[in-house]
């Protein structure tokens, strides 16, 4: 199969047939069920084409034939590929969850397979201002799909994460015009030559636009604010799309847009950032630590688990760069897997659990000891001492509130609910069994997801043919 067939089914799949869901009654089993089916093709695609890109290179296609500067640029590269990959993974098995369950809102399946199709889009566009409009294309599915149980708790965890992410959409656009300003142009490639012929503080300024626009949308402490309350009160298969999909338009934005166009800030900032990644690292851990509910300390441990991706994108270099890219990955599928198993009830679901939160704290054989052996091999190879030190103190705070967690929903027997909790189905049980153990297979085979990063990291230094 071409790059450019793979490329092109890989975004034409969600489009046509989210348009077509989104408006038929999600609570029908078999929309719920071709959502899901849309969402298993959607993500063949994406792993044909993820081996091509890793194989071959990178491939840039100009949309409808027209001449650069005119059709919609797409560039399929490894960097897109994975956080596509992932996010879609999430996506998939978010929307089978409800699938079994029984969905409860006639837009939602429509919902998550347009939310596919952004996020796909977004990933693979390289022009900045249609960066934007897939930007909020996702955003828009987002914040619909953030009500999805239509109670109060939902409602107000809706309009707090409309209301926050909306000024983070304005931040960014209005970098995207500073973009256009000082440079002339909009597709990716044309800005990162220009770039550093633009004056340095009208280019510096235009940096700190990008980088708060997605550290809003990835939770970033100090600007995690509305984090807590949207993933504790939304509904556990929303929480899991809002922190192991959605949340990585901010981590790939930091990638994209600061390593691959705005390096040379990234340098001279690379001390301030590191000091913000280590700042959420210690703030999620320790806040998680006095949280009593499972949901809240998830939150809180998702505003420190970014932190890492912000260390390691200040510490830069190949090691950095696919240290960073590889622990979005972990992170992405960590956070899916336990606020899916948070909505559980039954066997199976501790041992899963159990996974997600080994897997945080980065205890083997979960794929999170991958992803912060990475993390101190970056350390190491920054020959910081004192950055060692402080991933260790995050890894250890990130096991202090884990295990608690796990002791409260699981092994506590001296409570007795006041009505029986009713167990989920065995179907639900045994697909949240088996994101674990994906997490579990990547752990202990994680060669080709190394391999997925290093690439994705020669990408932003320029180094991939």
């Amino acid at each position: 199969m071409p790059v450019s067939l793979s490329l092109s089914l890989a975004l034409l799949i969600p489009w046509a047939t989210g348009a077509v869901l989104v408006a038929s009654d999600g609570r029908r089993r078999w929309v719920a069920w071709s959502a899901v089916a849309a969402l298993a093709a959607t993500l063949a695609v994406l792993a044909v084409l993820t081996v091509q890109v890793v194989t071959n290179g990178a491939r840039q296609l100009t949309t409808g034939g027209w001449p650069a500067g005119v059709g919609i640029v797409l560039n399929a590269d490894a960097l897109g590929a994975t956080f596509a990959l992932i996010s879609v993974v999430v996506l998939l098995v978010a929307a089978c969850n409800e699938a079994i369950v029984g969905v409860q809102n006639r837009t939602f399946p429509g919902l998550v397979v347009l939310l596919a199709a952004g996020l796909t889009g977004l990933f693979f566009t390289g022009d900045v201002f249609n960066f934007y409009v897939f930007f909020e294309i996702s955003m828009m599915a987002s914040y619909a799909l953030a009500t999805y149980g239509g109670g109060a708790r939902q409602l107000r965890a809706a309009l707090i994460f409309a209301s926050v992410n909306l000024l983070g959409s304005f931040l960014f656009l209005i970098a995207v015009a500073g973009t256009y300003r000082i440079t002339g142009a909009l597709a990716m490639a044309d800005v990162a030559e220009r770039i550093h012929g633009a004056g340095a503080n009208a280019t510096l300024l235009v940096a700190v636009g990008y980088f708060v626009a997605f550290s809003v949308k990835l939770g970033l402490f100090p600007f995690h604010f509305w984090l807590p309350t949207v993933y504790a009160g939304t509904r556990p298969a929303v929480a899991a799309i809002l922190s192991g999909a959605v949340a990585n338009i901010g981590g790939y934005g930091l990638l994209r847009f600061g390593a691959g166009i705005f390096s040379e800030e990234v340098r001279f900032a690379a001390t301030a950032i590191v000091v913000l990644g280590v700042a959420s690292i210690l703030y999620g851990g320790v806040v998680s630590v006095s949280r009593g509910d499972i949901g809240e300390t998830l939150a809180y441990s998702a505003i420190g688990q970014v932190g890492y991706v912000l260390v390691a994108l200040g510490v830069g270099g190949p090691i950095g760069l696919a240290a960073a890219v590889l622990y979005s990955v972990v992170n992405a599928l960590n956070k899916g897997l336990l606020f899916l198993a948070d909505g559980l009830r039954g066997p199976m679901v501790a041992a899963a659990f159990a996974i997600g939160a080994f897997s945080v704290a980065g205890v083997p054989p979960a794929l999170g000891f991958v992803g912060k052996l990475e993390l101190f091999r970056t350390a190491i190879a920054a020959d910081s001492a004192a950055l060692v030190v402080l991933l260790l103190i995050g890894s250890v705070l990130s096991l202090v509130y884990m295990f608690p967690s796990y002791q409260r929903r699981f092994w506590r027997t001296d409570l007795t609910p006041a009505e029986p909790v009713a167990v989920s189905p065995v179907s639900a049980r045994t697909l949240v069994a088996a994101f674990a153990l994906l997490v579990v297979v990547a752990g202990l085979w994680p060669e080709p997801l190394l391999i997925l990063s290093n690439t994705a990291a020669e990408v932003l230094t320029g180094r991939s043919t």
